[in-house]
Protein backbone atom coordinates (compact mmCIF):
# COMPACT_ATOMS: atom_id res chain seq x y z
CA UNK A 1 0.00 0.00 0.00
CA UNK A 2 1.43 3.36 -1.07
CA UNK A 3 1.97 5.82 1.80
CA UNK A 4 0.37 9.24 1.44
CA UNK A 5 2.77 11.84 0.13
CA UNK A 6 3.31 14.56 2.78
CA UNK A 7 1.87 17.94 1.84
CA UNK A 8 3.59 21.04 3.22
CA UNK A 9 5.49 24.15 2.20
CA UNK A 10 8.72 22.24 2.73
CA UNK A 11 8.54 18.65 1.58
CA UNK A 12 11.65 17.78 3.58
CA UNK A 13 10.13 19.24 6.76
CA UNK A 14 6.93 17.29 6.15
CA UNK A 15 8.81 14.04 5.58
CA UNK A 16 10.96 14.60 8.65
CA UNK A 17 7.82 15.22 10.70
CA UNK A 18 6.12 12.05 9.45
CA UNK A 19 9.17 9.84 10.04
CA UNK A 20 9.84 11.43 13.45
CA UNK A 21 6.29 10.66 14.54
CA UNK A 22 6.70 7.03 13.48
CA UNK A 23 10.01 6.79 15.33
CA UNK A 24 8.57 8.20 18.52
CA UNK A 25 5.35 6.18 18.58
CA UNK A 26 7.06 2.88 17.82
CA UNK A 27 5.81 2.29 14.28
CA UNK A 28 9.48 2.27 13.31
CA UNK A 29 10.91 0.06 16.08
CA UNK A 30 14.51 -0.30 17.15
CA UNK A 31 16.66 -1.99 14.54
CA UNK A 32 14.60 -0.80 11.56
CA UNK A 33 16.80 0.21 8.61
CA UNK A 34 15.79 3.29 6.62
CA UNK A 35 16.97 3.19 3.00
CA UNK A 36 16.77 6.32 0.89
CA UNK A 37 15.29 4.57 -2.14
CA UNK A 38 12.62 2.87 -0.02
CA UNK A 39 11.60 6.14 1.65
CA UNK A 40 11.58 7.95 -1.69
CA UNK A 41 9.31 5.31 -3.23
CA UNK A 42 6.99 5.00 -0.26
CA UNK A 43 6.32 8.74 -0.03
CA UNK A 44 6.69 9.58 -3.73
CA UNK A 45 9.52 12.05 -3.19
CA UNK A 46 12.89 12.50 -4.88
CA UNK A 47 15.80 10.52 -3.47
CA UNK A 48 17.68 13.70 -2.39
CA UNK A 49 14.59 14.67 -0.34
CA UNK A 50 14.56 11.27 1.35
CA UNK A 51 18.29 11.50 1.99
CA UNK A 52 17.97 14.99 3.50
CA UNK A 53 15.16 13.82 5.82
CA UNK A 54 17.18 10.82 6.99
CA UNK A 55 20.26 12.97 7.58
CA UNK A 56 18.27 15.45 9.65
CA UNK A 57 16.85 12.68 11.84
CA UNK A 58 20.35 11.25 12.19
CA UNK A 59 21.52 14.68 13.33
CA UNK A 60 18.73 14.72 15.93
CA UNK A 61 19.94 11.39 17.30
CA UNK A 62 16.76 9.57 16.32
CA UNK A 63 18.67 7.49 13.76
CA UNK A 64 22.21 6.17 13.70
CA UNK A 65 24.38 5.71 10.68
CA UNK A 66 27.61 3.73 10.78
CA UNK A 67 30.31 4.38 8.19
CA UNK A 68 29.13 3.40 4.69
CA UNK A 69 25.91 1.89 6.06
CA UNK A 70 22.21 2.73 5.97
CA UNK A 71 20.57 4.66 8.78
CA UNK A 72 19.07 2.53 11.51
CA UNK A 73 16.68 3.13 14.43
CA UNK A 74 18.77 2.75 17.63
CA UNK A 75 18.15 -0.25 19.85
CA UNK A 76 18.42 0.63 23.54
CA UNK A 77 18.76 -1.95 26.28
CA UNK A 78 18.43 -1.35 30.02
CA UNK A 79 22.13 -0.46 30.33
CA UNK A 80 21.80 2.17 27.58
CA UNK A 81 18.80 3.68 29.35
CA UNK A 82 20.61 3.73 32.69
CA UNK A 83 23.63 5.46 31.14
CA UNK A 84 21.57 8.04 29.27
CA UNK A 85 19.63 9.01 32.37
CA UNK A 86 22.84 9.03 34.44
CA UNK A 87 24.58 11.48 32.11
CA UNK A 88 21.49 13.62 31.79
CA UNK A 89 20.98 13.71 35.55
CA UNK A 90 24.59 14.77 36.16
CA UNK A 91 24.13 17.75 33.85
CA UNK A 92 20.65 18.82 34.89
CA UNK A 93 21.17 18.58 38.65
CA UNK A 94 23.96 21.13 38.50
CA UNK A 95 21.82 23.33 36.25
CA UNK A 96 18.90 23.15 38.69
CA UNK A 97 21.11 24.12 41.63
CA UNK A 98 22.46 27.17 39.82
CA UNK A 99 18.99 28.26 38.74
CA UNK A 100 17.75 27.94 42.34
CA UNK A 101 20.65 29.98 43.66
CA UNK A 102 19.61 32.74 41.26
CA UNK A 103 15.86 32.13 41.77
CA UNK A 104 15.73 32.07 37.97
CA UNK A 105 12.63 30.42 36.51
CA UNK A 106 12.87 30.69 32.70
CA UNK A 107 9.65 31.91 31.03
CA UNK A 108 10.16 29.26 28.34
CA UNK A 109 10.01 26.56 31.03
CA UNK A 110 6.71 27.95 32.31
CA UNK A 111 5.32 28.03 28.76
CA UNK A 112 6.31 24.41 28.10
CA UNK A 113 4.92 23.38 31.49
CA UNK A 114 1.61 25.11 30.72
CA UNK A 115 1.32 23.07 27.51
CA UNK A 116 2.07 19.83 29.38
CA UNK A 117 -0.55 20.69 31.99
CA UNK A 118 -3.14 21.35 29.26
CA UNK A 119 -2.37 17.94 27.74
CA UNK A 120 -2.75 16.32 31.16
CA UNK A 121 -6.09 17.98 31.80
CA UNK A 122 -7.37 17.11 28.33
CA UNK A 123 -6.10 13.54 28.68
CA UNK A 124 -4.72 14.01 25.19
CA UNK A 125 -2.22 11.73 23.45
CA UNK A 126 0.59 11.00 25.88
CA UNK A 127 3.12 11.10 23.05
CA UNK A 128 2.17 14.72 22.42
CA UNK A 129 3.80 15.56 25.78
CA UNK A 130 7.28 14.48 24.66
CA UNK A 131 8.06 17.63 22.67
CA UNK A 132 7.07 20.15 25.39
CA UNK A 133 8.76 17.91 27.98
CA UNK A 134 12.03 18.10 26.05
CA UNK A 135 11.51 21.86 25.64
CA UNK A 136 10.90 22.27 29.38
CA UNK A 137 14.23 20.72 30.32
CA UNK A 138 16.12 22.35 27.46
CA UNK A 139 14.89 25.79 28.53
CA UNK A 140 16.28 25.24 32.03
CA UNK A 141 19.71 24.50 30.62
CA UNK A 142 19.57 27.31 28.07
CA UNK A 143 18.73 29.81 30.83
CA UNK A 144 22.34 29.58 32.05
CA UNK A 145 23.42 31.03 28.69
CA UNK A 146 26.33 28.66 28.12
CA UNK A 147 26.44 27.65 24.44
CA UNK A 148 28.69 24.65 25.14
CA UNK A 149 26.49 23.41 27.96
CA UNK A 150 23.41 23.79 25.77
CA UNK A 151 25.06 21.87 22.93
CA UNK A 152 26.12 19.06 25.26
CA UNK A 153 22.64 18.79 26.71
CA UNK A 154 21.05 18.87 23.25
CA UNK A 155 23.24 15.95 22.23
CA UNK A 156 22.04 13.91 25.21
CA UNK A 157 18.41 14.84 24.64
CA UNK A 158 18.53 13.68 21.02
CA UNK A 159 18.79 10.08 22.21
CA UNK A 160 16.66 10.74 25.27
CA UNK A 161 13.66 11.57 23.07
CA UNK A 162 13.37 7.90 22.13
CA UNK A 163 13.47 6.89 25.80
CA UNK A 164 10.87 9.50 26.72
CA UNK A 165 8.65 8.35 23.87
CA UNK A 166 8.86 4.78 25.14
CA UNK A 167 7.89 5.92 28.64
CA UNK A 168 4.71 7.39 27.14
CA UNK A 169 4.08 4.57 24.67
CA UNK A 170 4.16 2.02 27.48
CA UNK A 171 2.21 4.38 29.79
CA UNK A 172 4.89 4.18 32.48
CA UNK A 173 4.27 7.74 33.69
CA UNK A 174 1.11 9.74 33.22
CA UNK A 175 1.32 13.24 31.78
CA UNK A 176 -0.24 14.49 35.04
CA UNK A 177 2.60 12.90 37.06
CA UNK A 178 5.17 14.58 34.84
CA UNK A 179 3.39 17.94 35.19
CA UNK A 180 3.27 17.60 38.99
CA UNK A 181 6.97 16.77 39.16
CA UNK A 182 7.81 19.73 36.92
CA UNK A 183 5.77 22.00 39.20
CA UNK A 184 7.79 20.79 42.19
CA UNK A 185 11.04 21.62 40.37
CA UNK A 186 9.89 25.11 39.37
CA UNK A 187 8.55 25.88 42.85
CA UNK A 188 11.87 24.94 44.46
CA UNK A 189 13.79 27.09 41.98
CA UNK A 190 11.47 30.05 42.62
CA UNK A 191 11.97 29.61 46.38
CA UNK A 192 15.74 29.58 45.97
CA UNK A 193 15.93 26.14 47.58
CA UNK A 194 18.74 24.39 45.72
CA UNK A 195 18.58 21.22 47.83
CA UNK A 196 14.85 20.80 47.29
CA UNK A 197 15.18 21.52 43.58
CA UNK A 198 17.95 18.96 43.30
CA UNK A 199 15.87 16.30 45.06
CA UNK A 200 12.81 17.08 42.94
CA UNK A 201 14.77 16.69 39.71
CA UNK A 202 16.46 13.48 40.91
CA UNK A 203 13.10 11.94 41.79
CA UNK A 204 11.68 13.02 38.44
CA UNK A 205 14.43 11.47 36.33
CA UNK A 206 15.09 8.42 38.52
CA UNK A 207 11.42 7.41 38.42
CA UNK A 208 11.31 7.50 34.61
CA UNK A 209 14.61 5.62 34.28
CA UNK A 210 13.61 2.92 36.76
CA UNK A 211 10.22 2.28 35.21
CA UNK A 212 11.60 2.09 31.68
CA UNK A 213 14.43 -0.26 32.72
CA UNK A 214 11.93 -2.43 34.59
CA UNK A 215 9.74 -2.56 31.49
CA UNK A 216 12.73 -3.63 29.39
CA UNK A 217 13.71 -6.24 31.93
Amino acid sequence: MMATRPQATSLIDALVGELREQLLDGRLPGGTVLVETDIAGRYEVARPTAKAAIERLTGEGLLRRDAHRSARVPVFDADDVADLYYVRTCVERQVIRELAQRRLVPPAAREAQAQIRRLAEAQDSALASVEPDVRFHRSLVDALESPRLSRSHASIMAEMRLCMAQVQTYKLLSVAEIADEHDAILAAIADGDAERADRALAVHLDRASARLRERMG
